[in-house]
């Protein structure tokens, strides 16, 4: 499923999406962190958004873990807000099967984290 087949993503959903940081070949899940009105906009052609891991032995302090029952994935899983990105809306491949939005304080709490990997 691409974007086009699909409405744009709403702020906390989680979609599959390809980072320049993975291979060509690989998705993986990434929260949706843009405002709805930014995701909505006609002429917006990119989100904002954190990639997900399920590298969860791996925590650092700019990584938020979520249990599998927060997001609706089948793994527990790691959001690296150090890795936060601009994504054009073409790297989006559609919303994860399943999954539950993050909640507003969840996404403010990812915020923070964003602030720690800038030195803030």
């Amino acid at each position: 499923m691409n974007l086009q087949e699909c409405s744009y993503p709403l702020r906390g959903e989680i979609w599959w999406v390809h980072f320049s940081f993975d291979p060509p070949e690989k998705s993986r899940p990434a929260v949706i962190v843009s405002p709805n009105s930014r995701n909505s906009h006609e002429r917006a052609l990119t989100v904002l958004a954190v990639p997900l891991s399920t590298s969860v032995h791996k925590l650092g302090p700019t990584h938020l873990q979520l249990s599998a029952g927060e997001t609706g994935l089948r793994e527990d899983s790691v959001a690296w807000a150090e890795n936060i990105g601009v994504l054009a809306r073409d790297q989006l491949r559609g919303p994860v099967a399943g999954q539950r939005p993050l909640s507003h304080s969840q996404i403010c709490r990812l915020a923070g984290l964003v602030r720690i990997a800038m030195g803030c």
